[in-house]
């Protein structure tokens, strides 16, 4: 068994993340929003960092429940999401910018969706 308390604070801190990304991307509407100015640069490096962060700590999620968390979702693909935590943190300079608006334009709100489901049922759980 694991910790609970922990996965779920951790879980907590990655809807607050995917909903910032949400927000900080509404405005994004071209890959050119990211890429045409210096402020949707900005934007694009943030959404960046917070993936990152998404990425990592849904690895330590694996750690912590032993890998059984994470496969009773399979509707997302953990294995990307993780992986652009990967692309992004050794590739920064290669960064495709037109994956990253694919992705908060696509995947970040069924993610969220998921998310949300897991602290609700890890909660149902207690």
């Amino acid at each position: 068994m694991y910790d609970k308390e922990a996965v779920l604070d951790i879980l907590k801190q990655i809807h607050d993340a995917i909903q910032r990304i949400i927000k900080r991307s509404e405005a994004i509407t071209k890959v050119e929003d990211f890429t045409g100015s210096s402020e949707g640069q900005e934007k694009l490096d943030g959404i960046c960092m917070l993936i990152i962060a998404i990425g990592e700590s849904l690895k330590n999620i694996d750690k912590m429940t032993s890998n059984e968390l994470l496969p009773k979702y399979s509707d997302i693909d953990w294995k990307g999401v993780k992986g652009m935590r990967d692309i992004i943190t050794h590739h920064y300079f290669d960064i495709d910018e037109e994956e990253i608006f694919w992705i908060c334009k696509h995947q970040l709100r069924p993610l969220s969706d998921t998310i949300a489901r897991i602290i609700e049922d890890i909660k149902a759980e207690n």
